[in-house]
């Protein structure tokens, strides 16, 4: 049976300052290598965003957003999915997002000064699906928020096996459903990827949510 193969975590120059690769480049790459979709999950305004942080919310949602609008535009021209998803982070701590829509974010300026729990509570009730991203990554301070979560990124191809088999610990003793993704910033150079795959095509954010949370999406592992 045929497989759809998803990229769940994907950074793009210029909006994710750490990127090396911009939109059209990435998405060129994913439709040669067979993808369906991509979710384009670009850090967000509390991470490694290239934008100044003194500017107002919504000048800097609209640079935020950018990229996206270009992917999908690009996207369409190639006979490419691209979807919206965020990357939300807590000083090394990092949350995938999904389901939510552009307009979601300019009519919540408060979750900036949010506590995180209460924050991603906020997001949860609205619909949102939480992964938390590479838990294990080496860095200051790991904080795990295994009761605010829907899942955990048990593969990260940006990872070491020693991290994501800590993930992967985690994940089970918390009886939290897997996830995966690349954690692309360069394209067609990098060789090691993953991401979640469907019988059928995903046709929108929210399909794919509901199909994770029903456990109808698998992980898949690739190496170019």
């Amino acid at each position: 049976m045929k497989k759809y193969l998803y990229e769940t975590h994907l950074h793009t120059y210029p909006v994710s300052r750490c990127a090396r690769a911009g939109v059209r480049e990435s998405l060129e790459f994913y439709k040669s290598a067979g993808y369906a979709g991509v979710f384009l999950t670009n850090h967000f305004l509390d991470g490694n965003i290239n934008i100044e942080r003194n500017l107002p919310y919504e000048e800097r949602l609209r640079f935020y957003f950018s990229d996206y609008l270009e992917a999908v535009k690009i996207g369409e021209e190639l006979g490419i999915s691209v979807f919206l998803g965020v990357e939300m982070s807590d000083w090394g701590t990092d949350f995938l997002i999904y389901g939510l829509p552009m307009e979601w974010f300019f009519d919540h300026p408060e979750i900036e000064g949010m506590d995180r729990v209460e924050q991603l509570k906020l997001l949860a009730a609205e619909g949102a699906l939480i992964i938390h991203a590479h838990p294990f990554r080496s860095y200051d301070c790991m904080k795990l928020f295994p009761r605010f979560v829907h899942g955990v990124e048990t593969y990260n191809a940006g990872r070491n096996d020693f991290e994501n088999a800590m993930a992967e610990q985690y994940a089970e003793n918390y009886n939290l459903p897997k996830f995966a993704g690349t954690d692309n910033h360069r394209a067609g150079v990098q060789t090691l990827f993953g991401g979640m795959s469907a019988e059928s095509p995903v046709e929108n954010e929210q399909d794919f949510v509901t199909r994770f949370k029903k456990s109808e999406l698998e992980i898949f592992k690739l190496k170019f």
